[in-house]
């Protein structure tokens, strides 16, 4: 269920008149803009109201010849019939925010000044606490009473509306009976001295038909912007006042449960993650399939890799690794690793028991784990062959595509593929720098080249893992964890090659590691599908 978009219609029902009955015996809405005219024009006499607090109210009305009109206070007349857009039922009326409400701004601190670091009398309300058309007061700010005093004219009632006018456009909401009289932020607007039901206009003022006009109005500078005039010219549909609370009351049980779905949205969101990671870490316990005992044991796979690093040492083809760790399990059942001759006991490293035929063995030991030639940024260009950086690693990682931006050339590619080679299929594309550890498979027909640094290549040279298991296994919060605990950066987290080849692994058999793949895809699938039928 797409509760956004649901709400959106039960918004616009409420100002088409859809959402509740009519009903003829109601006082139409223009006796009340009448009313609140004559208001304005005793509190001009009385000195409440300077003339140009309402020198721009303006009358809607329908003429003879069934089209809209709008005089304004010279007396001159305008047809607006396109400013219409939906005819509203007998009774309503439109007019615009002005007509029924003053608008005004916040303010920010004075140059120099900063918030309390203890909790006062005076909460600043800043866009970033305005949330669920209301206020977040769990991490409000605070100013001391000097500050205040500099600023005191512009707080928020809990009698007014407030506008986001910077940033986020449009946000609108109310203020909570215990931030009364508190400061508002720069950022955003007060709408006071509401003459019509409050939470009426609230709900007016969220309809995608008013959001549209205010981005239709927003002043685009360096940082977009809504100007106050352009609130208070904001066009609205206005119904009898009965019907105001009546709208406001049918409104707010539709809102309150459909905020009731979302909340039970995010919890069995939440659930469903905690179910993928409870399979996975089940999947490398050797606990999510059953074992068969037919299986060639994964010490073989170790063994055969050993025999083929030494055949390519003869050759000349590869260094011998003077830090090659060898773990086995001793006489004593305890387990030992051997890295250039000496041996250590690293039963405390081990975090459980693994199934006869799995092994523990470090990364490095069944992969080889490197980088990219470097490629300078005035050697991209904007078309050719795909070149990756973390980011796009991170997105294939959770979408299997991405919008690339970044190429390089087709003659750079080829150089590269021939003098340093490229990522194969079967290979994993790790990401290195910022967000760690996403995992996208290099399949057969991928072209592509990758950043230096930002992106690991962890290659399957000998086939010692199935690539989907692989996968799995580094996303899993035992693999994130060793991550997460050994990336060095200091403003970003950051995997090395030298880091990553000491990762601890668990190598289940070949012939298990497909089955745990394809039993995982199969939930994964199944979770996955629960969550969508649910959204």
């Amino acid at each position: 269920m797409d509760t956004k978009a649901l709400r959106q219609k039960i918004l616009d029902l409420a100002i088409r008149g859809k959402l509740v009955p009519q009903d003829p015996n109601d006082e139409p809405a223009g006796v009340l803009l009448e009313s609140i005219r004559e208001q304005k024009q005793q509190m001009l006499k009385e000195g409440k109201l300077k003339k140009k607090d309402i020198k721009n109210d303006t009358i809607i009305f329908k003429g003879e010849d069934n089209l809209h009109y709008e005089k304004f206070q010279d007396g001159t007349v305008k047809c607006i019939e396109d400013e219409i857009p939906f005819e509203v039922p007998e009774g309503w009326c439109w007019a615009r925010v002005r007509d029924i409400a003053m608008v005004k701004g916040g303010k920010r601190l004075p140059k120099g000044a900063s918030f309390s670091e203890e909790i006062t009398t005076h909460a600043y309300i800043r866009v970033t606490d305005m949330k669920n058309h209301s206020v977040n007061i769990s991490n409000l700010r605070y100013i001391s009473d000097e500050i205040f005093s500099a600023i005191k004219n512009y707080t928020i009632a809990k009698d007014d509306l407030y506008v986001t006018i910077a940033g986020t456009i449009g946000v609108v909401g109310e203020i909570p009976d215990k931030l009364d009289g508190m400061n508002l932020t720069e950022n955003a607007v007060k709408i006071t001295n509401i003459a019509i039901n409050k939470s009426f206009l609230c709900i007016i003022l969220q309809t995608d038909f008013v959001q549209q006009q205010f981005q239709d109005k927003t002043h685009q500078v360096a940082m977009p912007k809504l100007a106050l005039e352009r609130i208070l010219s904001t066009l609205i549909p206005i119904c009898p006042y009965v019907q105001q609370l009546q709208i406001v009351d049918r409104f707010q049980i539709c809102d309150n449960f459909l905020s009731t779905i979302d909340t039970e949205k995010e919890e069995l969101q939440k659930i469903v993650s905690l179910s993928k990671y409870k399979i996975l870490d089940l999947a490398i316990r050797g606990k999510l399939v059953p074992q068969d005992p037919n299986d060639e044991p994964a010490s073989v796979i170790l063994e055969s890799i050993r025999i083929e690093k030494e055949e390519l040492i003869k050759q000349g083809k590869i260094k011998r690794d003077k830090k090659e760790s060898v773990i086995f399990r001793g006489d004593d059942n305890s387990y030992y690793e051997v890295i250039a001759s000496k041996t250590t006991n690293i039963d405390d490293d081990l975090p459980f028991e693994l199934p006869d035929g799995w092994e523990w063995c470090r990364l490095g030991s069944i992969m080889d784990i490197c980088s990219s030639k470097r490629v300078l940024q005035s050697e991209w260009k904007k078309e050719g062959v795909p070149f990756y950086r973390a980011r796009e690693i991170v997105k294939l990682s959770e979408t299997g595509h991405v919008d690339n931006d970044l190429f390089i050339s087709e003659e750079h590619y080829q150089n590269l593929k021939k003098d340093y080679g490229i990522p194969k299929s079967g290979d994993l594309m790790v990401s290195g720098v910022g967000t760690i550890g996403k995992v996208y498979i290099v399949c057969e027909n991928d072209k592509f080249y990758y950043k230096d640094a930002s992106v690991l290549c962890f290659q399957n040279t000998y086939n010692a893992l199935y690539p989907l298991y692989a996968k799995l296994l580094i996303d899993s919060s035992f693999m994130q964890k060793q991550m997460s605990d050994n990336s060095k950066g200091t403003t970003v987290d950051t995997i090395t090659i030298s880091t990553a080849t000491t990762y601890l692994c668990i190598l289940p058999p070949i012939n298990e590691q497909k089955r745990i793949a394809d039993k995982v895809s199969q939930l994964f699938s199944l979770l996955d599908s629960i969550a969508e039928n649910v959204n």
